[in-house]
């Protein structure tokens, strides 16, 4: 399939499935042409929750809009990642028409058609599955039985197999012996994790993005189902994001091993969104020894664990991040965009990653669920993302705000977090400004990473 037109030339898709398994046309394509288009600098984005190629190819128009004006000179060429990911449609993305095929969201706890539709698509055959996670999201009956066959039908949906390369790529962080196991949320009890979300989305249509430490909540049996609501939500973003460095290490990793062979005059900058920055830091980790094609990576909002570039972690020195040394294999920076007005990073995020048991490694067990998931405490930072505060625990970070970015060289190598609230700002519950990022400061620094002028 011809790549559709993006405004931008000249492009090219790679579609990958969720195990990482490359469309071969697509790839043979892009080795072949992009040495005889003339192309010097190549601009790989990867997108994050995304329900279509059309909602794909669409941000990649609109963010790379600009970049002719603003490098005029330079021969450029761009490849939009396409991998089976999603977004729920109570997600709207600032400034970004929904697709034609847009129908009202009902309120929660029910699923609408259209996120119905994509869990369809990004989890084929488990048909009968989604059907019965949505009767009972239509029907959130008053009883606890029924929230445990929801956390089981959830976790049936989301399921890998455990030789399977996606079950190798879902920690962010990482101990000597430690093993693949499942994510806590969908083994603890129902009742309480829907309870916990519940109140984290409370606080987030609030407005109050941090918990103060005081405050108690009660939930009406509804309002527990909105908690299941936010369960299937955090528990497919746990599966997309496990999908995520599978696509990156098993799939772009390779890919981009080949173009340095068929090209090796072409310099890559990669760029990530949400999970599309984890997806295209795993493709760090599946580069071929000896490649050094790739001169920066940036990532926009990455919805993984600050700590995945950390030799080794705070308070817990026999941990390490997954992606610990990686950054070397880039023969530029690495440069994390960051918001506080994320909240889907800043508040949901850190109390799924406590809730999918991240800090197992590091803790040696599970934590008591009324020990540690108490909605009312502030979360600790072990959980927090790229997104929310940027690369952390990796030493010679430096920090920039985004108008001091724009206005310096950036490092030539190394850890760069740029604060990028002042653009980055826009968006409604639950996630704000998680996908506000078609923004010309946001092209500049991807130019100015790769030093493309």
């Amino acid at each position: 399939m011809a790549a559709p037109a993006i405004g931008v030339s000249p492009y090219w898709e790679l579609t990958f499935d969720a195990d990482g398994d490359v469309d071969g046309p697509e790839r043979d394509r892009l080795l072949t042409d992009v040495s005889r288009r003339g192309v010097r600098d190549l601009l790989v984005f990867a997108h994050g929750w995304n329900n279509e190629r059309s909602g794909a190819t669409r941000l990649y128009g609109r963010f790379f809009a600009p970049v002719t004006s603003l490098a005029p000179k330079a021969r450029l060429g761009y490849v939009g990642v396409i991998w089976p990911s999603m977004m729920f449609a109570d997600e709207p993305i600032p400034d970004f028409p929904p697709s034609a095929a847009a129908v009202p969201v009902p309120p929660r706890p029910q699923l609408d058609k259209n996120s119905r539709r994509a869990l369809l698509e990004v989890f084929p055959g488990r048909a009968s599955v989604v059907e019965q996670i949505v009767r009972l999201l239509e029907q959130h009956p008053d009883d606890g039985p029924s929230l445990e066959e929801f956390g089981r039908l959830v976790r049936l949906l989301v399921e890998v197999r455990p030789e399977g390369p996606q079950a190798s790529c879902a920690a962010d962080l990482l101990t000597e012996g430690a093993s693949a196991v499942e994510p806590g949320m969908l083994t603890w009890d129902t009742a309480q994790v829907c309870r916990d979300f519940a109140g984290a989305l409370e606080r987030v249509e609030s407005g109050d993005g941090e918990a103060s430490g005081t405050e108690a909540f009660s939930f009406t049996p509804k309002g527990l189902w909105d908690g299941a609501h936010e369960l299937l939500r955090q528990a497919t973003y746990y599966a997309m994001k496990r999908r995520a460095g599978a696509v990156g290490e098993h799939g772009l990793g390779p890919v981009l091993g080949r173009l340095a062979q068929a090209a090796p005059d072409v310099r890559v900058h990669l760029v990530g969104h949400s999970f599309g920055g984890r997806l295209v830091s795993f493709a760090l980790r599946g580069l071929p020894e000896g490649v050094d094609s790739v001169k920066s990576v940036t990532l926009l909002q990455g919805a993984f664990s600050h700590y995945a570039f950390a030799p080794r972690l705070p308070d817990a020195p026999h941990a390490e991040g997954a992606l610990s040394g990686c950054q070397h294999r880039i023969d530029g920076p690495l440069v994390c965009c960051y918001s506080r007005f994320d909240s889907a990073l800043g508040t949901l995020y850190p109390l799924a990653s406590r809730m999918a048991g991240d800090d197992r490694s590091m803790a040696g067990e599970a934590p008591g669920i009324a020990e540690e998931f108490g909605i009312g405490r502030v979360l600790g930072p072990k959980w927090g993302a790229m997104g929310h505060d940027g690369v952390q625990a990796v030493d010679g970070t430096q920090r920039l705000a985004l108008a001091d970015a724009l206005k310096r060289k950036l490092p030539a190598s190394g850890c760069v977090n740029i604060d990028a609230s002042a653009v980055v700002r826009h968006g409604g519950p639950p996630s704000g400004a998680h996908s506000d990022i078609v923004h010309r400061e946001l092209a500049q620094v991807v130019l100015a990473a790769g030093r493309v002028s």
